[in-house]
């Protein structure tokens, strides 16, 4: 009986550390993104292990956002998004707003405002449990990560380097997405493969 008791007491200590270190653990650059899917704008589910093969970023995004209005209302982040199209690169936007939070919208909202602001990510993937952003320990909007065809993270953190909501920045602040594409398409390294995201906290649900 006591043998019994100690094996379940190890059995279930071992499964709240699997659990404590998965909620803990970071996405690292350099090591395998971590995998998902997800509810997608363009309907159906989209998964991300099928765009093996491809360079792909993902961008948190809340419209309500005073920061994300700014990289979209002065058209940076759509500008952004056409570069990497034309590099065949598919960006995603994620929405990891809960239920009733800032930021939370259905596919034909988040299609309409991507029409309105001139944006033309490949699709939107939607996340209200809040799973796939804390699989990236997502913190803001904006929030970008890049993905090599591997499956590789080369890059997480924010758009410029200028943490600030006025638009007057942009021209003076790096791109660190634009500069990033360009290092791609030059077949070089990204040198600025960590930088800190800056903007609104990631609206998740509870």
């Amino acid at each position: 009986m006591l043998s019994q008791r100690l094996f379940g007491f190890f059995a279930l200590s071992l499964t709240l550390l699997i659990h404590s270190g998965a909620a803990r653990a970071e996405p690292v650059v350099g090591q395998p993104a971590p995998t998902f899917s997800g509810a997608a704008a363009e309907g159906g589910t989209l998964n991300l292990a099928d765009l093996r093969g491809k360079i792909v970023i993902l961008e948190w995004t809340n419209h309500e956002c005073p920061f994300v209005r700014k990289h979209y209302e002065s058209g940076n982040i759509p500008k952004v998004q056409k570069q990497a199209a034309s590099q065949g690169v598919v960006w995603l936007q994620v929405i990891s707003s809960g239920p009733d939070k800032e930021g939370y919208v259905d596919a034909a909202t988040a299609k309409k405002l991507n029409q309105e602001r001139g944006a033309t990510p490949a699709n939107v993937v939607f996340d209200p449990s809040g799973t796939i952003g804390k699989l990236y320990a997502a913190t803001n909007t904006p929030q970008l990560f890049i993905i090599d065809p591997k499956g590789v993270l080369l890059y997480k953190g924010g758009i410029d380097s200028i943490p600030s909501a006025d638009q007057d920045d942009i021209a003076s602040a790096e791109n660190y997405i634009s500069s990033a594409l360009k290092e791609l398409a030059a077949g070089k390294p990204i040198s600025k493969s960590v930088t800190k995201p800056y903007g609104c906290t990631v609206k998740y649900a509870g």
